[in-house]
């Protein structure tokens, strides 16, 4: 038995040093990514003079960190050697939303919470996906789920589930990243559209 115990304990010694090995070496700067706010759809659309929150996004322990996910295989998560966002996953997408809707020009005010915005409506949003794909063909995926909450009377207006893709160009970091950083402006800009067509 004490054998066996060793061989476990040795298994496990290497498996946790295999992990470690994902995030790269402490000793080493990590490359450090942001998102980009999307660009506002060439039809312009509906305006309003509302205010909008943008709360702080939910989402699985995976994916509220710094780390960036990606899925060498279905029901495998890893994360991206030598590469973290700037600030944690929903800190970074929230920031964007705001900076997107801010960019559209076509509401009153949008911002975070305590920023002093009387506020009409919440936009609140679960990070479902926001990965790099390798099986079948590279791509990022992101999926988010978006509710607009009046502020005035706590009744939820709609709800939907915004998916996006962009396939991976290149390799290493910079072009994994990229990917995500299209995907994300395709979802924002349709989230802004469609909220704009509830509120």
């Amino acid at each position: 038995m004490s054998a066996l115990r060793s061989f476990l304990a040795a298994a496990t010694i290497v498996s946790l040093a295999s992990g470690c090995a994902l995030l790269g070496s402490s000793s080493e700067p990590l490359d450090t990514f942001e998102l980009s706010a999307a660009l506002p759809s060439a039809s312009g659309g509906r305006m309003t003079r509302r205010q909008i929150l943008v709360a702080e996004p939910s989402a699985l322990k995976s994916l509220d960190s710094e780390n960036i996910v990606i899925k060498p295989a279905a029901g495998t998560i890893e994360y991206l050697a030598g590469a973290q966002w700037a600030d944690r996953l929903p800190r970074v997408v929230q920031a964007r939303l705001v900076e997107t809707l801010q960019l559209s020009g076509r509401v009153g005010g949008v911002g975070k919470p305590g920023e002093g915005l009387a506020i009409d409506y919440q936009i609140i949003v679960d990070i479902r996906s926001f990965e790099i794909r390798l099986y079948g063909d590279d791509r990022a995926e992101v999926s988010l789920y978006v509710k607009v909450l009046n502020d005035r009377n706590g009744v939820v207006r709609a709800g939907r589930l915004f998916t996006a893709n962009a396939p991976v160009s290149g390799s290493g970091n910079d072009a994994f990243v990229d990917a995500l950083d299209r995907a994300f402006g395709i979802a924002a800009r349709d989230i802004v559209d469609w909220t704009m067509t509830v509120i």
